[in-house]
């Protein structure tokens, strides 16, 4: 491949890889091409973009940003994806595709997440995560918690209260 080719090859990287700073590297070599089609099929209805690269190119496509450090090391041909909700999300998607039979052969590779290499065991860790959503019902429930906590202390006397007179009521209705 002639240096123009790749020049212009590590250009197209750049452009499409522009704004992106937490990415997955996977391995799709050995998925045939329905298995492949599925595969980005099932990505695209998750948004969650692909992009087949040469590891060379990709590095030298990204040097000063924040993916930098995913291609550091690396060899061959790998697919990056990027996108869905947020990082956790992409990383359930990734692990859990994995595990069906068709993918098998799609296996993590790694990745970067706030500028920190990633190992494809520490992506299945993060895999395990609450995504943003469940953070912020985290949050919520203990933001919420001492409110409902206080709540509950100032409304107990009064609810016992109100049933101590109702027993007594029934008692002399009854007499």
């Amino acid at each position: 491949m002639s240096k123009l080719l790749k020049s212009k090859i590590a250009e197209d990287y750049r452009k499409r890889l522009a704004g992106v700073s937490d990415a997955l590297l996977v391995n799709v070599i050995g998925l045939n091409s329905g298995n492949t089609y599925s595969f980005r099929k099932e990505l695209r209805s998750k948004n969650i973009q692909l992009l087949v690269v040469k590891s060379s190119l990709a590095q030298r496509a990204t040097e000063g940003t924040a993916l930098a450090k995913a291609f550091e090391g690396g060899d061959g041909s790998l697919a990056i994806v990027w996108g869905a909700d947020d990082f956790v999300s992409l990383a359930k998607e990734i692990v859990e595709l994995q595990k069906k039979p068709e993918f098998e052969k799609c296996q993590s590779r790694g990745g970067v997440m706030d500028g920190e290499k990633l190992s494809p065991e520490k992506v299945k860790e993060i895999s395990k995560w609450p995504n943003r959503t469940g953070q912020i019902s985290i949050l919520l429930g203990q933001m919420l918690a001492p409110g409902a906590r206080l709540l509950s202390q100032l409304s107990s006397p009064g609810g016992a209260l109100a049933s101590q007179i109702e027993k007594k009521s029934k008692e002399e209705a009854s007499t």
